[in-house]
């Protein structure tokens, strides 16, 4: 287990950087946006009540300090939760919660996760993969269902001022930044089927808002008023949830036809 903690094999050699495993991420961001797990586990919520499903298993993949999994552990009574993340610095929010129905892992999820999952979360993830294609496409076959939260960082603001694309890769380690067509595409592309997906609005609502964030919010709630995708796209401070599961291949689904 040792040398799976200190030395991530391929997956995650793909997808992390000194900053995870080093500390500067921990530094530049000492809570993990803890603050923001309940806002996070009920958009999830959402997605899951749209579509009908009550996952009994589920495991979250870059989990941070775990605050989502406990919120949707309370609303689940049913659910067995897993947590993976491989920064050492969030253990310590691990400890002590209080919650048998819930487990933390520090590792490589695809080393160490075990059997197939109901659901799999991904939320704030695909963003700092160096390789997201080949992330997705192996492991899209470990669970029925995906819950992605995409950050859509690419608008045609951030791209004349340029400096907050910089400010999130520098400070959250995005190194992918989207729009609603390319993260969905993104998905389609590694044999997902998305099933549903919604803005949350997180400029508008989200907590730890700035001041600067607050006054943005007035133009962006103005434009989202003729069309919430166009404000996304000139003016951003959106996210994007997104429900998934894994494409049948062609001979799977010639027989389900049947």
């Amino acid at each position: 287990m040792t040398d799976l903690i200190n030395k991530p094999r391929d997956a995650e050699s793909d997808v992390v950087s000194e900053r995870y495993l080093g500390g500067s991420y921990a530094a530049h961001n000492p809570t993990w946006d803890r603050e923001d797990s309940p806002w996070k586990a009920a958009q999830v919520r959402k997605v899951l009540d749209a579509a009908g499903l009550r996952p009994r298993r589920i495991a979250e993949v870059g989990c941070g300090a775990g605050g989502v999994l406990l919120e949707l552990a309370a609303a689940l009574p049913l659910a067995e939760l897993s947590g993976f993340d491989i920064a050492p610095d969030v253990e310590r929010f691990w400890r002590d919660h209080g919650n048998p129905r819930v487990t933390f892992t520090r590792a490589d999820f695809l080393d160490a996760s075990t059997g197939h999952y109901d659901l799999i979360l991904l939320l704030d993830v695909i963003e700092h993969l160096a390789n997201p294609h080949s992330f997705l496409e192996k492991i899209r076959g470990q669970a029925s269902y995906f819950v992605f939260h995409i950050p859509l960082d690419l608008t045609a603001l951030t791209v004349l001022r340029e400096s907050p694309l910089l400010h999130v890769r520098a400070k959250v380690g995005h190194l992918h930044y989207y729009t609603r067509r390319l993260a969905l595409a993104l998905l389609e592309e590694c044999g997902l089927d998305v099933m549903l997906w919604q803005y949350t609005g997180a400029g508008l609502q989200a907590p730890q808002r700035s001041l600067r964030a607050r006054l943005a919010a007035v133009p962006r709630r103005l434009l989202s008023l003729a069309s919430r995708d166009l404000s996304a796209r000139l003016l951003g401070g959106e996210t994007l949830i997104v429900l998934a599961r894994p494409r049948a291949d062609p001979a799977t689904r010639k027989a389900a036809a049947r």
